[in-house]
């Protein structure tokens, strides 16, 4: 392994370095962005019956913004839950942005991991075969053992940057994929509570029930 990355020659360092941060990166993703994590089943059910019991105090509305994202998101209309539908939604929406970027953190440093390693590797490339043109122009092609370490360099560094780049797109485009979907669900699950907290409203404010 030794031996390959010094035939690439100094561009292999900084694709390792690449590398090792989007396999950090991935392994941090895949920890952080666990579903039961994110959105708990059965939250809303539970803010259901709290609010059926009467017990949506500021101790259970704090632990529930501490316990997960969709916690978050739903303790903030929560706070508001005394307030109009609109500034319940409205609020929802401002812990809801600030809850999506935490969740995409690291993501486009995979991206930019994904769009530059090839192009390490292509400068590789490049470098590479300057030195098979310098080694020719200075001694003729007679000698191809003379040429071999230009061209070793060129198609290591092509390959090592070609191989940390098609993972690290594969990664990106997942967690992308994965992070909408939990939007969309946490989404629902806001909307869900706060319709559930208009009925309660209704309920008891209706005279006739």
């Amino acid at each position: 392994m030794l031996e390959f990355v010094k035939a690439g020659g100094w561009l292999m360092l900084p694709i390792l370095l690449c590398s090792v941060i989007a396999l950090a990166i991935v392994l941090e993703r895949f920890w952080t962005l666990r579903r039961q994590r994110i959105a708990p089943d059965n939250l809303v059910e539970t803010v259901w019956q709290w609010a059926r019991q009467g017990q949506l105090d500021g101790r259970r509305i704090k632990a529930l913004q501490e316990s997960s994202p969709l916690g978050r998101i739903l303790a903030a209309g929560l706070a508001n839950r005394h307030h109009s539908r609109e500034i319940m939604k409205e609020s929802i929406e401002d812990v809801g942005r600030h809850v999506v970027h935490q969740l995409s953190r690291y993501l486009n440093t995979l991206g930019t991991i994904a769009a530059i390693a090839p192009l390490l590797g292509l400068l590789g490339t490049v470098l590479g075969m300057i030195d098979v043109f310098a080694v020719i122009t200075t001694q003729g092609v007679g000698d191809p053992t003379q040429l071999a370490g230009g061209i070793s360099k060129a198609l290591i560094t092509t390959a090592a940057g070609l191989s940390v780049a098609i993972p690290s797109l594969i990664f990106y485009r997942y967690f992308r994929g994965l992070l909408d979907s939990l939007v969309v669900s946490m989404e629902e699950e806001a909307l869900k509570m706060v319709e559930v907290l208009e009925g309660e409203r209704e309920r008891t404010e209706d005279p006739s029930e």
